[in-house]
């Protein structure tokens, strides 16, 4: 059994849309780049975990990389997707079931916000009737909730969308590459307030895949790998307030996110003071002020004062989303996840370029959130 993991490679195709590429095609062109990153063939791998919402089955990569008989096993878990497939990939290598596995995942998304149908969830048609399996819709009652519960002012969430475009400006591969002032994106249309236009991710295109093998192994494909010190989905106990939940519980009970987050800590051994560099989910402003504290890095109600001082700037304490996060690269669900862990090894390595963090980082951490109330973190590591 192999307890190590690590990661040798790393490929995406860039975000956005992309009308001459089907979404498999970005999901093979981020694959070749992870396999050539790694320096291995396809024909290594041992085992595969892809996932795509709505640009058909991942598996079909087959079809483009090589019908060489390995077992790659769909994975579908909303928005957090990407992470389970990192997860799996993970523990098939420390079962000793693979020596190399792939994580992949890819999508092409129709423009407009997710409206799924509430039978698929096991919900009845007023869930629907009244808007609420509208994700804009949902995330702004959160949200307002949220804000009220913890004296946060609505500027906050202007703060949180101005640095995440402000990042996503110095990133190639991100699809909103235009800073934006605070007062444009306080200013922009309402959508679902206190959310407006430049306050939410929108769905998009894209392809992202990690090559992972054991670490004692790592170092005969790739000079700087980075280990998986933790990997771990979590979902939602009876009275959380998640996506898709039809009533609030007389008792509330705390979300996946924090579940999967004291797990991952626990697992590998760190704190949230440890972490040098952070992907946190930010399907709109709201959320990833939410999740910063759900992940452990604030007190409820902090978060206004660390977003007012630069705390969470590129080169502050708490480098948040430092490519620009879902709102500047968009969210391709099945991509999404691992977009973030790509990042994170990019900064460990110290190949961001301008959005590169300050010193020399060690420990790296990303967190998705998918609905119905399912959390993905990791905990990585850069070892000499």
């Amino acid at each position: 059994m192999h307890d190590d993991v690590a990661i040798i490679g790393i490929g995406m195709h860039p975000f956005g849309r992309h009308d001459a590429l089907s979404g498999r095609a970005q999901g093979a062109l981020a694959l070749r780049a992870a396999l050539q990153d790694a320096g291995v063939s396809w024909d290594q791998v041992g085992v595969a975990y892809g996932g795509s919402h709505d640009a058909g089955n991942a598996d079909a990569l087959c079809n483009d990389l090589g019908l060489t008989g390995l077992p790659f096993i769909n994975v579908a878990n909303g928005c957090a997707t990407g992470g389970s497939a990192l997860a799996s990939a993970v523990a098939a290598i420390r079962s000793g079931m693979a020596e190399i596995a792939v994580a992949v995942g890819f999508d092409k998304h129709p423009r407009g916000a997710f409206n799924p149908h509430p039978r698929d969830w096991g919900l009845p048609d007023w869930y629907g009737e009244t808007g609420l399996m509208l994700t804009t819709q949902f995330f702004a009652l959160k949200t307002r909730r949220y804000l009220h519960e913890h004296g946060i002012e609505e500027a906050a969430l202007a703060r949180v969308a101005q640095r995440a475009f402000r990042n996503g400006a110095l990133n190639p591969h991100a699809w909103r590459r235009r800073a934006l002032s605070f007062e444009e994106i306080a200013a922009s249309m309402p959508v679902n307030l206190p959310l407006r236009q430049y306050m939410f991710c929108s769905p998009a295109e894209g392809g992202a895949a990690l090559v992972l093998c054991s670490a004692q192994a790592a170092k005969r494909f790739q000079a700087k790998p980075i280990v998986v010190r933790a990997a771990v989905v979590r979902t939602r106990h009876h009275g959380s307030f998640e996506v898709f939940s039809p009533a609030l519980a007389a008792q509330q009970a705390p979300a996946p996110t924090v579940t999967a987050s004291k797990a991952a800590f626990e697992l590998a051994g760190v704190g949230p003071r440890d972490i040098d560099v952070i992907q946190l989910q930010d399907t709109d402003a709201g959320s990833e002020i939410i999740h910063m504290a759900e992940n452990g890095f604030c007190e409820h109600g902090e978060q206004d004062l660390l977003l007012r001082t630069g705390q969470t700037d590129i080169h502050g304490r708490l480098p948040i989303n430092t490519d620009g996060g879902c709102m500047a690269n968009g969210e391709p669900i099945g991509a999404s996840g691992l977009r973030q862990v790509i990042e994170i090894c990019t900064q460990l390595r110290q190949e961001a370029g301008q959005r590169q963090v300050a010193g020399t980082p060690r420990l790296g951490y990303t967190h998705v959130y998918g609905a119905p109330g399912v959390s993905g973190v990791t905990i990585l590591e850069r070892r000499s």
